[in-house]
């Protein structure tokens, strides 16, 4: 099987988040492994730490967190500038 991307999606179920949520699912493509954690409910709460989020809707892909979610909301074209959405 081809390598695909990883995305993981930090949330705590508020309408921002679920803005954000959409957005990466209207983008995602086959070459994309999508894991949504919810914060509220004690999902991903350790790989939010080591990512360093500090706010919410986050996303990281391949391991890093974009820096459009250290300074500024996320944006459709951040996320495909990370490449969500395109073949590897």
């Amino acid at each position: 099987m081809a390598e695909k991307r990883k995305v993981e999606v930090f949330i705590a179920g508020c309408p921002v988040c679920q803005g954000v949520v959409n957005m990466v699912n209207e983008l995602a493509c086959p070459h994309c492994d999508i894991t949504f954690y919810n914060l509220n409910e004690n999902e991903g709460v350790e790989q939010a730490k080591a990512y360093g989020v500090s706010s919410v809707p986050s996303v990281a892909v391949n391991g890093a967190l974009l820096e459009c979610c250290k300074h500024r909301p996320i944006t459709k074209e951040d996320l495909q500038a990370a490449g969500i959405g395109r073949p590897l």
